[in-house]
This record gives structure tokens, C-alpha cells and sequence, in this order.
């Protein structure tokens, strides 16, 4: 008997949350777009569609709330598809307004606020309430249309019922229907799941054509179509980015370049299939993978060890497989960075809204992949960050006048790899940190000694104290100086660093440097006394010999002489009681975080080394020099050197030694 994995079958309702999150940001994307380019019709039908799925779809699986409500919506909008209602800034306001609440209701029915829909249909109407004058409906009322259609061979196995569209269009009014048969070959030449009737309706109603042409909305572009006045009066043909057949009876007319041009990106979309995995499964995947690299350093291990050719043969093998598959999976978690950028335009376009200026998003490097675990834990720090750089750093529109610069402002988000991290860089062309405010609040609060010599490097960061702040006034975006020290928190749990530059009058840069996963680094793996520590390789920048003399040079002054640029360093077995006697030639490994730099003095570099990351347990998770441990190839454990911490350390000691 077959026991099944509970995952393995999702929950509708789930299901239909995921599709609807996905449709919502589409629609989000769109309505912001169209605020742009407003006479988009590929936009204003990307909007139509994703309200048209998301009502047919809640139907379906009992959200009746969101139904009801997005029904309302799209016969708004609807009068916006067909020309009648410009799509202006106060409609696309209250078309944000009306997604937002599609998302309540759909995320926390109980909680939805049902007077607040109401109110949002009331302004949605009375902006798209203008008077119609569509010509299809004839002054009597009601018009007879004849409609003939024959749907795509396939339709059904993809999963469209022809019957419904029966029903939607009966729906219309009083109507007849003929089923067309001249296409349906002999009893053994019939694929049972093929579409081959088409059918002739004749529907008198007094809703218009657009209404017709919504019946087929999914199905329009592999479909002939033909949409006729019966009194024999042609309307114009149908509808978005298609060519519809003409009356049958003519046969369909070849349609240049359309389908040569619709067929590939068919057939690409159906090759290149896209499934739905739940996050956990995926971290499951990682821990296995995890665990190979480990148990594959031990055969290793063992192989070296071993005479036997055929051992390291094999060695090899698994050592070349494990490292494909490693590959293979951290590309599975990847995703690009995109996916959270979308979200910032939003935010952005409420923020200038709320506080009065104009604010431009621009941003770049959006197919920058980083790992799905960051891109998650990212969306709330760079949010903060964002509205602090529209808050506090963009000028008031009469500012930016008097500063000569353009009245609206410049917030960019751009995303680009280096080396073995990913950087995330958020700048404005603001009015740039005031240094002699942060130097008298950090006095202020006692955070620095009076008239103290700080560097930019030092002072940026008394930002990231909890309760700092250097707002003269609290408004509702900016908050209470709470979030600059979360912001760091967040990025350090990432194993990630924050750098802050500025340039008074022109504006602040914020970059965030992310290690690209989580689960598996390179690192360095050196030896200090008797035990075995790992340095991240992204962090190594070089390693160097320590001679008797620098040794002997150093003893009150720890620092070193690289190239003429004096470098503080650090003795690992001071900072870790190392019992054993010193090595003859110690060795340096030179580390950077930002554009600081600190050596580590170790006793032997035994080589580069993958390492499967595990956390430590909150028993350590205190102990501010490691960042995790890694399971060597024979069983043992090593410690993970947290760079950004011990050379934060090895800084603070050489200025406290500098002021002695």
C-alpha cells in the first residue's frame, strides 16, 4: 500500500491564495505602468484579465467576498478597456486601493473592512460613471448579433468547457444556438480529447459588443471568431491583439506574420513548463545536498589515505557529482531579484503621494539571482530603507528648486554580482547626511566622546543605533528613529555587511553586500593550536608570511605593513587560549569587510575547503567571533570565523590604541 506525502495535496483554497498573490502583482504592475503610459492598451488588457481570472477563479473556489467585490471592479474598468473612461492618476489611486482590498479579502476574509469596499466602489464609479454612447446598442435597446466560432483543436485538453461559453453568453439574453459540424472527420480518425464543432449563435441583447467579445477573453487568440450584426450591417472585427476569421463562408484567410509569430512563443511557453514547489521541500533538498558534501569529504578522506586506485577513481566521481548537484540545487533556490523590486514601485508612488513629492523609481540589475531565503528576509530592510530615502533624504519640491536640482526626485535600486556576493544598492540624489547632526545626537546620547576624531565609516554607523535618530520632526512614514538598528540585524542574520556614503547636498548611498546562499561557502580552513577554524573565502583577500621580526615588532602595536599600507592584526591564538606552542612560520590571512581590512594571524593554511553551513544553537548563538560550524571529512567540527565581526574587533583595538 502506498502511503502519501500529506504535502501532496495542497489545499484549493492555497492553491487558489498563490495564483491570486501572482495575479494581484500583475495587476499592481500594470495599473502602475498604465499611470505612465496611459494610452497602453496591451496594459489596460493585462489589468482586464488578471480581474477576470481572479473573479472567475475566487468563484470557483468559494471566495465569494472577492468575486462579488472584483465583479464590481472589472465592470468599471471594464469602461476603461473599451475607451470610454481615460485611465487618469485619481483612477489608477483608486484602482491600487481596490487591489488592496481584493488582498484582504482574500488573505483575512473575517478581518476585511466591508464599509471600506464599499466606499472604494463608490469612487470608483463616480470616476468611471461618465455617460456611454456605445453604437452597438440600437436606440431600442436591445440588438440581435450573430456569433460563429470555431475554438482551437486542443482547447479542451487544455482545459477550456465550450459548453460554459455557451452558458456565458446565454447569460446575455435570449439566444439560439447551431452546432456546426462541417469539421468533424470520420469515427476512427476522432482524438477523443480534440475540439472539433464550431457553432453558429444568434443572441439579441442590449449589453454591447465588448460584452460579446468578454465571453471568449482566455480563448481569443487561438480562435476564428466572427461577431455580426443580423441586419447584415458588418460590426468591426474582434478584438485585443488578434485577427479574427470572417464570416465562414470564405475560409480563414492566412493572417500575416500572427501566427508565425504566436506559435514558437506556444510552444516555448508549454516546453518550458513551470512547477509549483512548496519552500520547504526545497530546504529539505538542501539539507540532503548538505549532507552528501559532507559524507563525499569523508570518502575523500578515506581515499587519500587508500592504495587502492579504484577507491580514488570513484572518489573522484562522487566528489564531481556532489559538486554538480550542489550547483543544481542552490540554482533551484535562486531566484531573480525582481521579484522583490516590483514591490518598491508601489511603495514609492504611496510615498510621494502621502508626503507631496514627486519621486521617480528607477531601477537595474532586476535578473540578479540571489538566494529565495534572502530575497525574502530582504523585502522589510530595503522597504525602510526606501521610505528613509524619500522620507529624509529627498528635498521638499521648493527645495530641490532652490538646490537648483530637478523638481523630482531620484530614488535607484540596482542589484549587481561581485565576486562571491551580491550588492544591493539604494541611492538618492537627496540632500545627503548631515555629519555635524549625527556627531552632536551620537554626543548627545553619549554614544562618542566630545570632539572625538571619527571617520565617515564610524560615525554612519551610530545610524544603526537602536532609537537614533535625527529627525527635527516625526511624521507618519518616518516613525520614531525605530528600524535603522533592525535593518542591521536583519542584514547581519544574513551574513551580509551595510555601507553608507554620502555627499552633502547631492545625496546618500546605501549598499548592502549579501553572501549569494546560505547554505553552502568556500572557505579558507587554517589551523590555530590544535584546533581547525573556516574564513570565508569572498572575505580573503590574500595570505602572507609572518616573519620573526614584524612578530617581534608587533608585540604593543599590532600592526602590520602591506605594501606601505599599514593593516591592524589580530593573534587568533591570544583571542582563542590556543594551548599549543606557536607554529615556526606563522602566517597572516588578510580580511576585508567594506573597505576595512584586518589581518588574522594563524598557525598553518591548510587549504580551501567546501563548507556546508549549520547554525549554532542559541546556547552559542551569542558568541559574537563565529558565524556557524561545519562537519569536516572525518567527523570533527570546525567553526566558522564570523570576518565582518572580528574585523569590526580588530579596528576597535588598533583606535583604542591610537588614543592611549
Amino acid at each position: 500500500m502506498t502511503h502519501h506525502h500529506p504535502q501532496s495535496h495542497p489545499d484549493p483554497a492555497d492553491t487558489f491564495r498563490q495564483e491570486a498573490q501572482e495575479l494581484l502583482e500583475q495587476l499592481e504592475q500594470a495599473l502602475l505602468d498604465l499611470e505612465q503610459t496611459p494610452a497602453d492598451r496591451a496594459l489596460i488588457d493585462s489589468a482586464f484579465r488578471a480581474l477576470h481570472t481572479i473573479k472567475g477563479s475566487g468563484a470557483m473556489f468559494g471566495f465569494d467576498a472577492v468575486a462579488a467585490f472584483t465583479h464590481h471592479f472589472e465592470t468599471a474598468f471594464d469602461r476603461v478597456r473599451r475607451g470610454e473612461v481615460p485611465p487618469t492618476g485619481a483612477l489608477i489611486g483608486v484602482a491600487l486601493a481596490s487591489k488592496d482590498h481584493i488582498r484582504a479579502l482574500i488573505e483575512n476574509p473575517a478581518e476585511a473592512d466591508a464599509t471600506l469596499g464599499a466606499s472604494i466602489l463608490r469612487d470608483l464609479q463616480a470616476i468611471t460613471d461618465a455617460p456611454a454612447a456605445d453604437p452597438a446598442v440600437v436606440e431600442g435597446g436591445a440588438a440581435t448579433w450573430r456569433i460563429r466560432f470555431h475554438l482551437a483543436k486542443d482547447t479542451m485538453a487544455l482545459g477550456t468547457n465550450p459548453l460554459l461559453l455557451l452558458d456565458e453568453l446565454r447569460d446575455l439574453g435570449p439566444c439560439a444556438v447551431t452546432a456546426l459540424t462541417d469539421g468533424v472527420p470520420a469515427l476512427e480518425e476522432m482524438e477523443p480529447d480534440a475540439c472539433y464543432l464550431g457553432w453558429e449563435v444568434t443572441l439579441t441583447t442590449a449589453r454591447p459588443r465588448a460584452a460579446i467579445e468578454e465571453v471568449f477573453l482566455f480563448v481569443i487568440d487561438d480562435m476564428e471568431l466572427s461577431i455580426e450584426r443580423a441586419d447584415d450591417r458588418p460590426a468591426p472585427q474582434v478584438a485585443p491583439q488578434t485577427a479574427a476569421a470572417p464570416p465562414p463562408a470564405a475560409p480563414p484567410p492566412a493572417v500575416p506574420e500572427e501566427p508565425a509569430a504566436r506559435e514558437p512563443a506556444r510552444e516555448a511557453g508549454r516546453g518550458g513548463a513551470v512547477i509549483r514547489v512548496q519552500a520547504e521541500r526545497l530546504d529539505e533538498l538542501m539539507d540532503r545536498v548538505g549532507e552528501l558534501v559532507i559524507a563525499q569529504a569523508r570518502l575523500t578522506q578515506l581515499a587519500a589515505g587508500s592504495g587502492d586506485t579504484n577507491i580514488k577513481a570513484i572518489a573522484e566521481e562522487v566528489e564531481r557529482l556532489a559538486s554538480e548537484l550542489r550547483d543544481t540545487s542552490m540554482g533551484i533556490r535562486m531566484v531573480p531579484i525582481g521579484s522583490l523590486f516590483g514591490r518598491f514601485r508601489r511603495l514609492v508612488h504611496d510615498l510621494s503621494r502621502d508626503l507631496g513629492k514627486a519621486v521617480e523609481l528607477v531601477t537595474a540589475g532586476e535578473e540578479t539571482e540571489l538566494d529565495k531565503t534572502v530575497v525574502e528576509r530582504l523585502a522589510d530592510p530595503v522597504v525602510h530603507l526606501i521610505r528613509n530615502a524619500v522620507d529624509h533624504g529627498l528635498e521638499p519640491p521648493e527645495g530641490r528648486a532652490a538646490a537648483g536640482k530637478p523638481p523630482s526626485g531620484r530614488v535607484r535600486l540596482t542589484a549587481r554580482h561581485a565576486g562571491a556576493e551580491v550588492q544591493i544598492i539604494i541611492a538618492d540624489d537627496g540632500r545627503g547626511l548631515d555629519r555635524e547632526r549625527i556627531r552632536a545626537r551620537a554626543e548627545e546620547q553619549g554614544l562618542a566622546a566630545a570632539g572625538a576624531k571619527l571617520s565617515d565609516a564610524e560615525l554612519f554607523q551610530f545610524l544603526f543605533h537602536p532609537g537614533f535618530s535625527t529627525a527635527r520632526e516625526v511624521t507618519a512614514v518616518s516613525g520614531r528613529g525605530v528600524g535603522m538598528d533592525v535593518v542591521k540585524r536583519t542584514i547581519e542574520g544574513l551574513r551580509g555587511t551595510i555601507d553608507v556614503a554620502t555627499a552633502p547636498g547631492q545625496g546618500t548611498e546605501v549598499t548592502l553586500r549579501l553572501p549569494l546562499t546560505l547554505a553552502i561557502i568556500d572557505g579558507l580552513m587554517v589551523r590555530v593550536g590544535g584546533g581547525r577554524y573556516v574564513i570565508p573565502l569572498s572575505a580573503v583577500e590574500e595570505c602572507v608570511e609572518l616573519t620573526a621580526a614584524d612578530d617581534a615588532r608587533s608585540r604593543g602595536r599590532s600592526l602590520l605593513n602591506i605594501r606601505g599600507e599599514l593593516v591592524p592584526f589580530l593573534r587568533l591564538r591570544e583571542l582563542f587560549d590556543a594551548a599549543t606552542p606557536p607554529a615556526l612560520f606563522q602566517k597572516v590571512v588578510i580580511v576585508a569587510s567594506g573597505d576595512m581590512r584586518v589581518g588574522l594571524v594563524v598557525d598553518q593554511i591548510i587549504g580551501s575547503h567546501q563548507t556546508v553551513i549549520k547554525s549554532l544553537s542559541k546556547l552559542h548563538a551569542d558568541v559574537g567571533t563565529f558565524s556557524g560550524a561545519t562537519i569536516l571529512g572525518d567527523g570533527t567540527v570546525a567553526l566558522i570565523l564570523d570576518v565582518v565581526r572580528l574585523v569590526e574587533f580588530g579596528q576597535a583595538r588598533e583606535e583604542r590604541l591610537k588614543a592611549s
